[in-house]
């Protein structure tokens, strides 16, 4: 059994945010399996359970906001029983040009609050992380924090939708196939 958690805030007014990027590639994926995700009062997240070529997956979008959201992930993962060998996380990184995806098996959060949320709690950074390319304001006007909470321009909205569904994509390859194959596949 794998674990997909995008990472996002909950909230209308946050739905088509880059930093709501993560959701956005869950409900992707859940689209593509006919899966429906459900509100879970206990683990504070939407939750959704499937397979995909005989292999079990729970998709989760943690609705604790995005600096607390590794309460939801590791509740989810000791509910299971699983380990953070069974763990992918999506999320959205500005560091990366809009767009580009960026797989890795483990590392830091980079900065990431969301991410490191999943770190601490976890107790470690070995673990599946697909950060999506949002990049920065291009025009430079807004703070990154203004920035990765306003609702996307045309042509990010654009771009972004040819990502969720690369992202997409890259996330059934690490259940399929493992993280390596991911990488030499999407990583850009």
């Amino acid at each position: 059994m794998k674990l997909i958690v995008g990472l996002g805030n909950p909230g209308r007014q946050y739905e088509h945010t880059p930093h709501n990027a993560g959701f956005a590639v869950v409900d992707e994926v859940a689209r593509s399996l006919e899966c429906s995700l459900r509100r879970s009062l206990w683990f504070n997240a939407r939750v959704g359970k499937t397979a995909h070529k005989a292999e079990p997956l729970v998709l989760l979008e943690p609705l604790t906001y995005m600096n607390r959201s590794g309460s939801a992930v590791s509740s989810v993962l000791r509910w299971h029983k699983l380990g953070v060998e069974d763990l992918v996380v999506v999320l959205d990184d500005a560091d990366i040009g809009i767009g580009r995806l960026r797989i890795r098996a483990k590392g830091s959060s980079g900065g990431h609050k969301g991410l490191a949320s999943i770190i601490e709690s976890l107790g470690t950074e070995d673990f599946v992380r697909i950060r999506l390319g949002i990049g920065r304001d291009s025009a430079g006007k807004k703070e990154l924090v203004d920035y990765v909470l306003a609702p996307f321009s045309a042509d990010e909205k654009e771009k972004m939708g040819e990502m969720v569904k690369k992202a997409a994509s890259a996330v059934m390859c690490v259940v399929e196939s493992g993280v390596a194959a991911a990488m030499n596949g999407f990583n850009n």
